[in-house]
């Protein structure tokens, strides 16, 4: 019972802290308010350890099965070079570096120590990053560059983690030992993902042609799909985070998605947003939930060793300024790097801008994967020899997780507006074509059954499918102009023709709004049933998620004015 009501709790905390982000005219970034509203629950009594192992199981695979679902592959191989370089190549770099930086701040440290913390520090946030972004127009690069590399740099930073920590106890270390073992927990993990994946779409496949299975027991099957890849990986001693990346990876290319029935993919999508956004809150939620208690802790051993609180505060803002810089020194040697392969293959590749740069270095923040890793380390109560400044190593990885996520609320918005706009981008020509090949195909099909109609004998002509068919040529004829106006419209630049669509998403999304309030007036007069209620109900928010979609492609000032006339209408 004692857990059940915890659980509620933090749920509830989730609920309000989201709630109060969206109040005034002041929104404060979801992650920081949930953080926040954990802090204020802290000081009120609520205290609540982190279980580090317990927390890997249960928070990670799930939210990194959706971040790699969310990964679009042709995009990944594209930018594989520069994700492995910044997952790996800036991850060992930043944590050898860190390491002699921190130990030459804190000569009394011994090396492998230095190594630890900056091992547990080299992993960034996906998910903070992803909830500071939102809504902002970043280019789909970036954002694809970002998400990429988060999903392999927490394997790196823990495997390096790993080494360090297990060099601090024993007081030996072997940089090719720590390699081969770095080849073997990774190709491990890799390979265990592969192979489940390919077994559990194989026996998905299977079941779906036998029809001896249904949309909820397929959604249930792939929530649990995650965990079975991680706890397997992570059992036998090998990454379970490459696994579950792998493993989603797998999932996509093998093609069963596009096999499994529609309301499978409607369900899912809806079950896995929803695990998305608790698990993300509850994170942030436990975060905040250990800070007063971690910064007691730093306060008394800064005390304890006759320095005061701003003598650990100044080491807090060292470290992260060092791990800042070295993410800026390895973004831009990967970026020369790929500069100069680029040139010597004949092509030609633009120079990112110094907003760009700066905007992906401020994105490298830490998160609660940083600080279960660091509360990990051994104590005498765990049964086992207390790690080496345990206590000063957890309490400068929980002030560069908050600096870091202060930092980045700051900066990013103002970064985000200083990097090059992101109208016309590939992606979007890309949707626009996709849609009118789209409406060009189900005209050429109506074109068909139009000939097939007139070809018949007089006695055999059908007058009620004429009528359909050729009120379908007129609807799709419509949307194909639509289409074809607006990509104009677009190209052109003309402030009348955007005004003019901008007027027109807004209106009808007012009549959406004027038909859910008429559909929910028929529920409260017993004209209608709560099924027929539900029914209509999902096409009118399937309809406004259209129009959203339309709003936001629109340029950024556009966009903003049709939300706020949506929200009005609301």
């Amino acid at each position: 019972m004692h857990v059940l009501i915890l659980t509620l709790l933090l749920l509830l905390i989730a609920v309000c802290s989201g709630m109060l982000a969206r109040v005034g005219k002041l929104r404060v970034p979801l992650p920081l308010a949930q953080i926040g509203a954990g802090v204020v629950a802290a000081l009120l009594g609520l205290h609540l350890p982190i279980n580090p192992e317990l927390f890997m199981v249960l928070f990670l695979p799930p939210l990194l099965f959706a971040d790699s679902f969310r990964m679009p592959l042709r995009e990944f191989r594209q930018l594989k070079v520069p994700i492995f370089s910044m997952a790996i190549g800036v991850v060992l770099f930043s944590t050898i570096l860190c390491g002699y930086a921190v130990h030459w701040m804190l000569p009394a440290l011994d090396l492998a120590v230095c190594f630890t913390l900056a091992a547990a520090l080299s992993p960034t946030d996906t998910v903070a990053v992803s909830s500071l972004l939102e809504g902002r127009r970043i280019p789909a690069r970036i954002l694809h560059l970002l998400s990429g590399e988060a999903l392999f740099n927490d394997a790196t930073g823990l495997v390096c983690f790993r080494f360090a920590s297990a060099a601090a106890l024993s007081g030996a270390f072997s940089y090719s030992k720590a390699l081969e073992g770095f080849l073997l927990v990774s190709g491990g993990g890799l390979a265990i993902g592969v192979i489940m994946a390919f077994c559990a779409s194989w026996i998905d496949r299977i079941a779906i042609r036998l029809g001896y299975i249904d949309p909820s027991l397929q959604i249930v099957m792939m929530l649990l799909l995650p965990f079975a890849i991680y706890i397997a990986a992570d059992s036998v001693g090998c990454s379970g985070i490459l696994a579950v990346v792998a493993g989603c990876m797998t999932i996509k290319m093998s093609g069963i998605l596009q096999e499994a029935p529609t309301a499978t993919r409607l369900n899912g999508t809806i079950a896995w947003d929803l695990i998305g956004y608790v698990f993300n809150a509850m994170i942030f939620v436990l975060l905040g939930l250990q800070l007063p208690e971690l910064l007691h802790r730093g306060l008394k051993i800064a005390h304890a060793h006759n320095a005061s609180g701003w003598v650990l505060a100044g080491l807090i803002f060292s470290v992260f300024g060092v791990m800042l810089l070295l993410r800026f020194c390895g973004l831009w040697f990967t970026i020369v790097q790929r500069m100069i392969a680029v040139r010597l293959s004949g092509s030609v590749m633009p120079r990112p801008s110094l907003a760009s740069s700066l905007l992906v270095t401020l994105a490298g923040v830490r998160g609660a994967v940083t600080l279960a890793a660091v509360l990990s380390l051994p104590t005498e109560a765990m049964g086992e020899a207390e790690f080496p400044a345990r206590g000063l190593l957890i309490s400068v990885s929980a002030g560069v997780i908050v600096l870091s996520l202060l930092v980045a609320s700051v900066g990013l918005p103002i970064l985000s507006r200083l990097t090059p706009s992101t109208d016309g981008e590939p992606i979007e020509r890309e949707e626009v074509q996709a849609r009118v090949a789209l409406v060009r195909a189900a005209l050429e099909t109506i074109r068909e059954e139009q000939k097939a109609l007139v070809d018949a004998p007089d006695g055999a002509r059908d007058e009620a499918r004429i009528e359909i068919v050729a009120r379908l040529a007129r609807l799709y004829e419509g949307r194909l102009t639509q289409i074809d106006d607006g990509e104009a419209a677009a190209s052109d630049v003309r402030e009348d023709a955007l005004q003019r669509e901008r007027l027109e998403l807004a209106l009808r999304l007012r009549l959406v709004r004027a038909q859910r309030k008429a559909l929910r007036g028929l529920h409260n007069s017993r004209a209608i049933n709560d099924e027929t209620e539900w029914s209509m109900q999902q096409e009118l928010d399937f309809e406004e998620q259209m129009l959203r979609r339309r709003a936001r492609r629109l340029p950024h000032k556009l966009s903003s004015d049709a939300s706020t006339e949506a929200a009005a209408a609301e």
